[in-house]
């Protein structure tokens, strides 16, 4: 009896082994639910971006053009100026000094003028009238000429000492950011100090200077219709500036300029671009990314997050028949957001893996769950 009670549980302990390992292997061969799409031609508008600097379009060095101590500095670093705005004060004792001693300098040479203005009107009816001879009036006249040049002179020293007094007080040329300040209150400055006070960015229009390599250069005279450079720059969309943060600057800017030639010993030709700055948001000295639109030909448009990179060269997971998917090396001929341009590896109407793929094997069967390649461009547009 007790041997056959021990038969029956070995029996049932069996056969609830076998249902378990039964379902564990279920669990394991189930085929993911993944989702789908199918690439098809499609207008397609790619970029290329190039690393750039910015400088205002009027970048000014403020010097001091005569020599004393800073008496007074009216401006912070960082600060907004409009022009003519009141930057620094030079002690202006000695040029006070100097323009009163001009002036006084001038009031003796008009005085000796209007004497010998008088001299020669007292000679001359004595000379009509055979008094004296002629040539005491020419002498008087020669004295008077030589007290007018003094005059003359005198009052140059006047307008001369007027502005060097002027340029004790140093204003700014144009609107602007003021940059560093690299003196401070009771400094000795000059005009041949080594360092600059400071300067001013005029940043209302902002320059941004990138360089093409000469292989992109060539692709850019293919890319763009025009005889001459000059056209070509002129059929250039709008270009975008990518900011340090990856943010998109919200104005767009023009291509204006490029160099007559490539750098020495660089192999880089540069370029500049303007963009308007209302709200002084770009600062001279910050770096960026100017992008370049490229419209290209209709080609298959693939989501970046369909592919995956192996080696340096990218791949996706191609449905074939049975439900398998096959990797598949493509060449990307380029990128607009989350998209790429595959000009190889991949014919119209293929079917490749969405996302999910992570998990996936080459030659591993999945469950297809179809989706629209149009749906997802109009959700997130490239």
């Amino acid at each position: 009896m007790q041997g056959t009670v021990f038969l029956f549980l070995a029996s049932m302990a069996l056969q609830s082994c076998n249902h378990t390992a039964a379902t564990t292997a279920d669990v394991k061969t189930a085929a993911p639910d993944l989702p789908v799409i199918s690439i098809s031609n499609r207008p397609f508008t790619s970029f290329r971006e190039y690393t750039a600097s910015l400088e205002g379009s009027s970048d000014i060095e403020i010097r001091p053009q005569v020599s004393g101590y800073i008496e007074q500095i009216y401006a912070d670093e960082g600060a907004f100026v409009k022009k003519g705005q009141l930057l620094f004060k030079i002690n202006d004792l000695p040029y006070k000094e100097a323009l009163n001693s001009a002036k006084a300098a001038l009031a003796i040479a008009k005085a000796n003028e209007a004497s010998a203005a008088i001299n020669v009107g007292k000679l001359q009816p004595l000379v009509a009238n055979n008094v004296i001879s002629p040539i005491q009036l020419k002498t008087a006249q020669a004295n008077y000429d030589a007290v007018s040049a003094t005059v003359a002179q005198a009052k140059a020293q006047v307008g001369n000492a007027d502005i060097n007094l002027s340029y004790s007080l140093i204003k700014a040329p144009v609107d602007g950011y003021i940059g560093r300040i690299h003196y401070k209150t009771g400094s000795l400055v000059g005009p041949t100090s080594v360092d600059q006070l400071t300067n001013i960015s005029k940043v209302l229009d902002m320059r941004a200077y990138f360089s093409m390599s000469e292989t992109a250069f060539l692709q850019f005279k293919t890319d763009y219709p025009g005889k001459t450079i000059e056209e070509k720059i002129k059929n250039l969309p709008p270009v975008e500036l990518i900011l340090a943060d990856n943010s998109v600057y919200p104005v767009k800017g023009r291509v204006e300029i490029v160099a007559g030639q490539f750098g020495n010993g660089t192999g880089s030709i540069p370029f500049r671009a303007s963009f308007p700055n209302p709200g002084g948001v770009l600062r001279s000295g910050s770096t960026g990314r100017i992008r370049i639109t490229i419209q290209q030909a209709a080609g298959l448009v693939i989501p970046q997050e369909s592919t995956f990179e192996l080696q340096d060269k990218i791949f996706v997971y191609q449905l074939m028949d049975s439900n398998k998917v096959k990797t598949k090396g493509i060449q990307v001929a380029g990128r607009s957001g989350n998209y790429y341009l595959v000009s190889g590896g991949l014919s119209a109407g293929d079917r490749i893996v969405y996302s999910g793929i992570d998990n996936l094997n080459d030659g591993g069967v999945i469950q297809p769950s179809p989706m629209s390649l149009d749906s997802l461009l109009i959700a997130r547009p490239m």
